[in-house]
């Protein structure tokens, strides 16, 4: 199993790209289902992620062809077995967007109930709820969702809880029904957007995407197109907040702030001097970071996908910070990884206290999920001597090549097998 050896201490400087967004490119990827015409997308991470879901879509019967370093064509003219199976899905909860685009098109899907992360229950039942309103007959049965329906109808939707996945699959489901959908208590995240733009190129009919409220007007067929991933917000936030914690200047390019406010704000409160390009950010940081409270909710609030890396920069910021989570139960499971590197974090019930410390000391740590993973390789570049972070697979689910862009902002950092 791989484990990245990093020997801390080290400010980040100079320029790095950053990748397109998994969480943007994982139901786009899905939305070529949709269609029996080509759908050209570009931006693309290489993420194990990706390479499952394009797996899974490969058995389906749909041509993947790649196109160029990070593009590839989808071809959905061949779908002809619409089954998710456990073995593909099990390693992704993404994997039951596919649900959605495939009752749309093909009348009938059955879908393995996903896995992922070990972080929190996933409302699944919103999606089956949301196609139960719009005429499908849905069945859980042997650990499998069986969806089926002749043509899904029109329906007002309106979710019990904000889920991005679940207004994601009902958007797509909706594209092709016959008359109205409207998704009330939508997701407004900038993925969804992606995935709106991508679907309009297509020839859908969506208006309010961004808004808790989504109109779609469905349409006969969609038609191919061409569509550039989003930039990577998360890991974008990433590198910030790795920078920010080594005292470093760093530029990112291919990527914007436009949605990242929240992210931005809390940097600059902790004293770092942020300057925004069209599609670049570069970062210069204080001597001593200071400490910043936050809480974490639904976009365009803080992201509860940065609250492990803002945990390890309030680490060694002066001062004490609280942070309260309110996505996912369980999410605090860094926190143990970091007092072993010497961090001062008391954990009460959804609420972290973290005491800053003048350093920290490098030690052996192990990965849990993927953004607890990202707030240890953030701990372990300003840690004193060496850290070595074990189960690091969990890290390649959502950061690509990521030894070898710290490598060349001048981290001294390898994979070890």
């Amino acid at each position: 199993m791989d484990k990245l050896i990093i020997t801390g201490g080290t400010p980040l400087n100079g320029e790095v790209a950053i990748s397109g967004a998994k969480n943007a490119a994982l139901p786009i990827l899905c939305a070529s289902l949709l269609t029996a015409d080509p759908l050209h997308l570009s931006n693309l991470p290489h993420l194990n992620d990706i390479s499952t879901m394009l797996r899974l879509l490969a058995q389906m019967g749909v041509g993947v062809t790649l196109d160029g370093p990070a593009g590839l064509v989808l071809d959905g003219g061949g779908l002809n077995n619409p089954l998710a199976p456990y073995d593909l899905v099990k390693t992704m909860r993404a994997s039951i967007l596919v649900l959605g685009p495939l009752v749309a098109r093909c009348g009938e899907a059955r879908v393995s109930l996903p896995g992922g992360c070990a972080i929190g229950a996933r409302p699944v039942d919103q999606h089956i709820k949301g196609l139960q309103a719009m005429g499908a007959e849905v069945t859980v049965e042997a650990g499998y969702v069986h969806a089926k329906a002749k043509r899904l109808k029109g329906a007002r939707i309106c979710t019990d809880m904000v889920t991005v996945t679940g207004t994601e699959n009902l958007m797509m489901a909706a594209v092709l029904a016959d008359g109205e959908t409207i998704i009330e208590n939508a997701a407004r995240e900038p993925e969804v957007v992606d995935l709106a733009n991508c679907l309009v190129s297509m020839g859908a009919q969506i208006s309010g995407a961004g808004t808790d409220v989504i109109r779609i007007r469905g349409v006969e067929r969609l038609s191919g197109a061409n569509h550039r991933i989003m930039p990577d917000r998360i890991e974008t936030g990433t590198y910030l907040c790795a920078a920010a914690a080594t005292g470093g200047d760093v530029r990112l390019t291919q990527t914007s702030a436009a949605y990242l406010d929240a992210v931005v704000d809390k940097l600059m409160d902790a004293g770092c001097e942020i300057t925004t390009e069209r599609d670049a950010i570069r970062l210069q940081a204080p001597q001593r970071l200071k400490a910043v409270s936050l809480r974490t909710a639904p976009y365009p609030a803080f992201p509860t996908d940065m609250q492990a890396q803002f945990m390890a920069i309030n680490a060694v910021a002066d001062g004490v910070s609280t942070i309260r989570e309110t996505i996912f139960e369980n999410r605090f499971m860094h926190a143990n990884e970091l007092q072993r590197l010497g961090a001062d974090i008391q954990i009460e019930g959804s609420n972290a206290i973290v005491r800053g410390v003048s350093h920290l000391e490098g030690a052996t740590v192990m990965a849990t999920d993927l953004r607890a993973s990202a707030s240890l390789v953030i701990a372990g570049l300003v840690a004193q001597g060496e850290t070595t972070i074990d189960r690091i697979y969990h890290l390649d689910r959502g950061y690509e090549r990521i030894e070898e862009k710290l490598a060349r902002l001048g981290a001294k950092v390898r994979r070890a097998h």
